[in-house]
């Protein structure tokens, strides 16, 4: 028998710890043919979404799968999020939690049993690319040591992948 992957305990362990401290868990997964999440949100490839009480009903996170309802627009949507796709778990106020690496080769191999029924057609399920880096524009008190973009303080909290 196979053994079990530690990352959807990770993933609910997180999402516990979100809301018992009273923040917003937020899903970031790979969209792909097995991925049923509306496609207008889809951006580069994945999707984040606020898998808090309030946001979901019926969430479930089993070993395969996440699954739960949502409202998008106003009309409820099905949600189907295979465990291997989810990119990273985070609590939106204070961008804490935690990252995967996931390349499309293991989303291959890693494949839930359950997941019939792709809802995208053959070839929608867009690539990642890399983006360029913006080229820096020289400043005039270069030379001085002082780090040319001082962090910023307050604002909305973001979630860095570091690979």
């Amino acid at each position: 028998m196979p053994e079990t992957s530690t990352k959807p305990y990770l993933l609910r362990a997180i999402y516990e710890w979100c809301t018992d401290n009273g923040y917003t868990p937020y899903l970031a997964a790979m969209v792909d043919t097995h991925t049923r999440v509306p496609r207008e949100f889809v951006k580069d490839g994945e999707i984040v979404l606020n898998i808090s009480f309030t946001a979901t009903s019926g969430l479930k996170m089993d070993n395969d799968l996440i699954y739960f309802n949502a409202r998008f627009a106003g009309v409820s949507r099905e949600i189907v999020i295979p465990v291997p796709n989810v990119v990273a778990i985070y609590a939106k106020e204070n961008g804490q939690g935690m990252a995967f690496d996931v390349s499309r080769a293991a989303l291959a191999d890693a494949r839930p049993a359950d997941t019939s029924e792709p809802e995208s057609a053959p070839g929608a399920a867009p690539g990642l690319t890399a983006v360029p880096q913006p080229q820096s524009e020289p400043a005039s008190d270069a030379g001085k040591g002082d780090d040319p973009d001082p962090p910023k303080k307050g604002g909305k909290p973001t979630l860095t992948r570091i690979k």
